[in-house]
């Protein structure tokens, strides 16, 4: 908000026009306009020494030197989480429960810890499902973590084949596509190899079919 900042630095300041204009990064004549209340618009003067953005000392240092340019102050350094749980939002943290025991019961080689920073809990809880010793375990349903979103897809998937990869076992399939995929595939090929076929005895050379021309068969 450049014109109220500028509108507060000159109602509270004695900086020039230039000074104002180079800070807020708009033209001088804004600067003046404002000043001399022709701009279109009054403005609510913001405060950018309150908004973090300006400090008094160098309010001060504009005062006593006409050519100096007002830096903006750095805002406090974001701490980022390079580690610990996963946040979860409030809403979905009922769902962790169901989430947790969909993993237990369809990759059984992912370990309590994996689960933990996959879904944002404690291995506790995580025991405490896994021995149907939790409190609400009546009322916990397995469900898909990806489809409940506590996780991506990706997330899921790098998780199942490292604890796979680990463990020494194959990666199990969770079925989601299995029996849909492999009978489109089948019908498919019955498709084209009657389609070969009637074109032999036609004498029509077989048609090529691209991915488009399968897939646009079965809508």
């Amino acid at each position: 908000m450049p014109h109220a900042t500028a509108t507060w630095l000159v109602e509270n300041t004695g900086l020039t026009f230039a000074q104002i204009a180079a800070f807020c990064q708009i033209h001088a004549l804004e600067v003046q306009a404002i000043a001399d209340e022709t701009a279109a618009t009054k403005l609510t003067p913001r405060d950018p020494i309150r908004a973090g953005e300006l400090a008094q000392a160098e309010i001060d240092k504009g005062h006593s030197d006409p050519a100096y340019r007002l830096k903006i102050s750095a805002g406090p350094a974001q701490v980022r989480r390079t580690s610990g749980p996963r946040y979860t939002p409030l809403a979905k943290r009922q769902d962790k429960p169901d989430g947790i025991a969909w993993i237990i019961r369809n990759h059984p080689e992912i370990t309590d810890g994996q689960i933990s920073k996959l879904i944002g809990t404690t291995k506790t809880t995580i025991a405490a499902i896994r021995n149907r010793e939790h409190w609400n375990i009546a009322n916990i349903t397995p469900k898909d973590p990806v489809t409940l979103g506590l996780c991506s897809q990706r997330e899921l998937d790098a998780l199942v084949a490292a604890a796979a990869k680990k463990a020494g076992v194959t990666p199990q399939d969770d079925g989601r596509l299995g029996a849909d995929r492999e009978a489109m595939l089948a019908e498919l090929r019955a498709e084209r190899e009657a389609q070969t076929q009637e074109g032999e005895e036609d004498g029509i050379a077989p048609r090529e079919h691209t991915a488009e021309t399968l897939f646009r068969t079965q809508e």
